[in-house]
């Protein structure tokens, strides 16, 4: 996503602008949908005011993309470059190389190494969670921020990760019986936000002409969770979807599950991702922390 006064959009590889009210996108400069860079005839007018290269379910983890068969972080730097090549063909290098520089790029993956990758198959098992979020761990994050900054990338956001315990799948795969959130998926969160933090802090030191900012959603989606009434919902433990224990993506669907009769009473759609409604309190919260970066 972006805002600028020639709007364009860029997120690696997760931006949910579609939470968004169409006025708060506007006034941001940011159209109301960000279109896929992949699947879909992209117009000349698209590649000017932003796609976006979100695969979901990767992760900074190599091994995440692979077990999930999505696009990884590597792959994704390379459709960037492909999507350079044609902006500058319809806008010229100059204006294309500016469009960029003004461009804000979102960087949000992570929680699918921890839930998926680290804690649900037995592939990283070897790693307690300190190590899992080595060096050789954080310095894919490193490499990623440099290469975008290389590749003209002036204004980065480095989402962190939620409350992965709290999470409804989450919840019903490591909470008990009574399905609390689960304290070592969150534990697991907040390492690794405090030491993304550190990195994002370093690098906005070293390209001093950037701005490179974290962003925090941990607070925001806690309080939803534990206070969900105060945001007008009545479920945060449960999805809408099915069960609203573990149904996730491709398992909410007609034939296989059944919805709740009124989602606007329920933080999450299924048992992993937020609704419309919730999703709107996060944007709101984001953007009331990081407006004067975001325009």
């Amino acid at each position: 996503m972006r805002s600028s006064p020639s709007p364009s959009a860029t997120s690696l590889p997760m931006a949910r602008i579609s939470s968004m009210d169409p006025r708060e996108a506007q006034g941001l400069g940011v159209k109301e949908l960000i279109p896929p860079y992949l699947g879909v005839d992209l117009s000349p007018e698209d590649i000017l005011t932003g796609v976006s290269f979100a695969s979901g379910a990767t992760g900074y983890d190599p091994l995440t993309s692979k077990l999930l068969n999505v696009i990884s972080m590597k792959d994704q730097l390379k459709l960037f470059t492909e999507y350079k090549e044609r902006l500058f063909a319809i806008a010229g290098a100059e204006r294309g190389a500016e469009i960029i520089s003004q461009a804000l790029f979102v960087v949000c993956a992570g929680t699918d190494d921890v839930a998926n990758t680290y804690f649900t198959t037995p592939f990283r098992k070897n790693y307690d969670i300190p190590s899992y979020f080595s060096h050789d761990y954080l310095i894919l994050h490193t490499q990623l921020i440099q290469e975008l900054v290389g590749m003209g990338a002036r204004k980065i956001g480095f989402v962190g990760l939620p409350p992965i315990g709290c999470v409804p799948s989450q919840r019903t795969l490591g909470g008990g019986i009574l399905r609390q959130c689960e304290a070592s998926r969150n534990q697991a969160a907040q390492l690794f936000n405090s030491k993304i933090q550190k990195v994002v802090q370093s690098l906005a030191a070293e390209f001093a002409g950037s701005k490179i900012v974290y962003i925090d959603i941990y607070s925001v989606i806690l309080d939803l969770v534990q206070r969900p009434s105060y945001y007008g919902f009545k479920e945060s433990a449960k999805g809408c979807c099915g069960t609203g224990e573990i149904e996730a993506t491709l398992l909410c669907n007609s034939k296989t599950a059944t919805t709740c009769s009124d989602v606007t009473e329920y933080v999450f759609w299924d048992s992993y991702h937020p609704t419309e409604k919730a999703y709107r309190v996060i944007v709101d919260n984001i953007l009331k922390k990081y407006q004067k970066f975001l325009i």
